[in-house]
Order: structure tokens, then sequence, then C-alpha cells
């Protein structure tokens, strides 16, 4: 058995993939060229495979993308092939989540506004410049101030697209206290967190969240899933999480409704265009967060990613089945 690594890998990385691999063959081409020859007989294949390397390959059975996005991995080609594609999905999970959840604490207790307010030295309640909670008139008693900020256990949240990531997410929110809603193309019971509903009860889901959070990945199915029809469901006093990919929402349509007011709030680690242009009207929003596709930033992921790829190498030496096997015509 004959295992291709192109782009080559580190010394580390190598001496971790040689040593599950047993008896097979590892090439750690150094070059194109190299990698191209090597190919010819390889059975299974990491790192980037181009149509090029595809066509000369004659015996490969396994693909395993360093990515757990496959928008820019697939071509038609790798498509119809018979060779089983794996992915890195599941690395940023727990990451990505936690992402999430400080996103959705900065809006409930408006840190984002308090911290536009350090800088001037402004010392006021978000939603009232003199006013703070009153309970002279008992514990029922609203002001403008209360009103300004949310009651996590009182909110809903829902997830677009409940894979890892959206499971993670889930997670936390019940820990809040928060009720949980999501859609996914595979309807199901989460024990303990709740029911994962059919892609068909979007709308329904749209309307009845305080914080909607994208964690799909790009398909044909998604892209531009949020369009003008899509946001305009969304409830006026809502926020809108992307942590999937860019081309979910389309942008300019999300930058009109949150101009006109329709929308309490965004929060973006992934735009349509990357990097977001420095002219473009959301960085001015003060109601709108950006971080720079930052969600899955973690000391620990290149253990994982290692991890992933030197337990499926010792798996396909095996023939036993293989971790995160992709459906390639659905992009996931």
């Amino acid at each position: 058995m004959k295992l291709l690594l192109w782009p080559p890998v580190d010394e580390g990385r190598l001496a971790a993939v040689q040593q599950v691999a047993g008896n097979a063959t590892v090439v750690n081409a150094v070059s194109a060229d190299e990698a191209l020859v090597a190919i010819t007989d390889a059975e299974g294949f990491f790192g980037k495979l181009t149509p090029a390397l595809l066509a000369a390959a004659r015996q490969l059975r396994w693909v395993q993308s360093p990515t757990a996005s496959l928008e820019h991995y697939l071509f038609p080609a790798l498509v119809s092939h018979p060779c089983v594609l794996t992915n890195m999905r599941g690395l940023f999970s727990d990451v990505i989540a936690d992402h999430v959840m400080g996103y959705v604490l900065t809006f409930a207790r408006n840190l984002h506004l308090y911290r536009d307010q350090q800088r001037q030295g402004n010392w006021s309640p978000i939603g009232d410049e003199t006013a703070l909670p009153d309970f002279s008139q008992g514990p029922g008693t609203v002001t403008p101030v209360d009103r300004a900020h949310r009651h996590l256990s009182d909110c809903t949240l829902g997830v677009v697209g409940v894979g890892a990531i959206g499971e993670e997410i889930f997670r936390r929110a019940v820990a809040f206290g928060m009720a949980v809603r999501g859609v996914d193309p595979r309807p199901r019971v989460l024990p303990g967190l709740g029911t994962v509903e059919p892609l068909e009860r979007l709308e329904d889901l749209l309307g009845a969240c305080d914080f909607v959070v994208i964690a799909a990945p790009h398909t044909p199915r998604t892209e531009r899933l949020f369009d003008r029809n899509q946001l305009s469901r969304l409830r006026r006093d809502a926020y809108l999480i992307n942590i999937g990919r860019g081309a979910i929402v389309d942008l300019s349509a999300l930058t009109e409704v949150l101009q006109r007011g329709a929308l309490a709030g965004a929060a973006l680690d992934v735009c349509e265009m990357e990097p977001l242009p420095a002219d473009h009207p959301l960085w001015r929003m003060p109601q709108v967060l950006i971080t720079p596709h930052v969600a899955a930033a973690s000391p620990r992921i290149a253990e994982r990613h290692l991890a992933v790829l030197a337990e499926n190498v010792r798996r396909f030496v095996h023939g036993e089945p293989l971790r995160n096997v992709v459906n390639k015509t659905e992009w996931f």
C-alpha cells in the first residue's frame, strides 16, 4: 500500500504518519513533479489534490482533505471519482461555540456599546443616559435600562446547520438557560438539548428566535440562503450571527436591513468578501461585531488536526471505516 502526502508535511507530522502506517509506503513529495509520479500507484492521499494529480491516479481509493470546508477543495472530477473523501470537521466545534457565546453575551449585555462609551469616558447605562434600574415600585418595575439588556434564560437561540459545531452551540446555550431551536438536513433529537427540525422549518425558526446562528457549511444549497427574503423574516429585535461561511449571507442585503433598523444587530466572523473592504459601511455600525475569520483559532487545533490524520491513516491501512466521510455531491 502507498500513501502520498503533497504538499510535504513537516518532520514531526511525517513521523506520526509513518508510525501508524505500518508497512505501507509513505511518500512525502517535495515537488509537484514528484507528486505527479508518485500518485500513479498511490492508494491514499493527503493534501491539496488537483485535477492533474487526480487524472494521473490509477489506484486512488482515499483522499483526506486538510480542511473542514470543501467549497475550494472539490472539483467535478473529484466528485464523480469513486475514491472516498474525508475532511477535518469536528476539530473546531467547542472553540467556535465559545466564540458564538461571546457574541451572544456581548449583545445581551451591550458590552460592545459600553466599550465604545468607555473610550469616551461616558458612564451611562445603555437605553437611558441617566436612569438606573428602579425597584422602588416593586420587583416587577421595568425601566428603559431593563429593556435594553437581555435576560438570556428568557431568550431563544436558533441554529441553522446543526452539525458538530451546532451541537456544541446548543450545549452552551442550554447551560445559560436559553431555549434552543435548530434546522438541518438531518432532523433528529439531541438528548438533553433539544430537537433539530428539517430545513423546511427555517422560516418558523427565524421568526421565533432572539439570536440566529448560521453554522452551516457553504454548499450549493446554502449559497446566499440568507437573501433579502429570508433576512426580512428575522425579528426586528433579533441578532444574526454568522460563523458558517460568508457566501451564505447576501452582504448587501444584510447591510440594507441593518441600515434601516429592521434588525437589532449582527456578528460576522465570515463575510461574502474577505477581507471586508475598509470602506464598507458595516465597519462603522455600532450594532455590528466583526472578527477576521478567527472563530476557530485555538492553540489546540494543530494537535487535533494531526490526530485525525494519523487515526485515518491507521484505519485505512487496517481496512477500518474512516472518520469524517464526506458526501461529495453535498459538499459535507
